[in-house]
């Protein structure tokens, strides 16, 4: 069975034990963290602090499965501006938080942050690109060091002018050729900027060993199976392809609400994988 986790911030008006609470009550296996839903300075959370969050996690029979939506908080961090004080800055943060993952016992990191990413004013595509391309060898290392995978998120134009393809976030990790860097497939983002499918994606990408991750949404950003993707043969492309690795469930767009969300997201995704193994408890 497919393990899989929930975006926190889609219950992020609850206090983290109750977000456990409902999570683990609706059949997820674990939670994805977006930091700024701990702290305006996750960076600052010490190793104490993030014992007691796995805890909390693991008292409801849930793991902390990784990071995402990582550079929110604290505000005006930026990988690709022109002021190298900043993007120091912003390269220490992200080293933090590799290890925060490692502490709270997840095993992957999703980089989307596209307002972190951005072209600035001035500058053109090609040194944006190699600045993101400067920061992400050196927190490379930093995952090596922790035990963890951080992996570069696709997004689409509408968001940012980086990194819009499975295809160039592979070129890049190909560039920098470190083992704890991958990129990963956001079925929201694909469908607005991939001319292949979603399961075509995973049987291209997938054997490649370049994919760390797989997050589940619809174009319209809302939750899996509340917009016009269908999601079986996605999970049957993962099955094909014998992926091992967790599912996150990232809406955003919250309808009707968040518990509403998630609770139609679990029962979509798991009546699909019950459908695909009839008879199996």
């Amino acid at each position: 069975m497919m393990r899989i986790s929930l975006c926190n911030e889609v219950l992020a008006h609850l206090p983290l034990a109750q977000q456990c609470e409902l999570a683990a009550k609706l059949g997820y296996d674990g939670l994805e963290i977006a930091p700024f839903t701990l702290s305006d300075t996750p960076e600052k959370i010490s190793a104490g602090e993030a014992a007691n969050i796995r805890a909390t996690v693991a008292s409801f029979g849930l793991v902390v499965t990784g990071l995402h939506w990582l550079l929110v908080k604290p505000g005006g961090l930026s990988l690709t501006d022109p002021d190298a004080a900043l993007r120091a800055r912003t390269l220490d943060v992200m080293k933090r938080l590799t290890g925060l993952c490692a502490e709270l016992g997840g095993a992957v990191l999703v980089h989307g942050s596209p307002k972190q990413r951005q072209v600035a004013p001035g500058d053109t595509h090609a040194t944006a690109l190699a600045r993101l391309q400067d920061g992400l060898a050196e927190v490379a290392k930093a995952a090596a060091s922790n035990g963890v995978v951080y992996c570069i998120e696709p997004l689409s134009h509408k968001e940012t002018q980086l990194l819009n393809t499975v295809a160039q976030a592979a070129d890049l990790v190909r560039a920098i050729n470190h083992p704890n860097l991958r990129t990963m497939i956001d079925c929201s983002a694909a469908g607005l900027s991939e001319s292949e499918s979603v399961p075509d994606l995973i049987d291209r990408w997938l054997p490649s060993g370049l994919i760390g991750h797989i997050q589940v949404n619809d174009p319209n950003r809302r939750g899996p199976g509340q917009g016009a993707m269908k999601f079986a043969p996605i999970l049957a492309a993962l099955q094909r392809n014998r992926y091992a690795g967790v599912i996150a469930v990232e809406p955003f767009d919250y309808v009707p609400d968040g518990a509403g969300v998630a609770a139609f997201s679990i029962g979509y995704l798991r009546g699909l994988t019950d459908a695909m193994h009839p008879g199996v408890a």
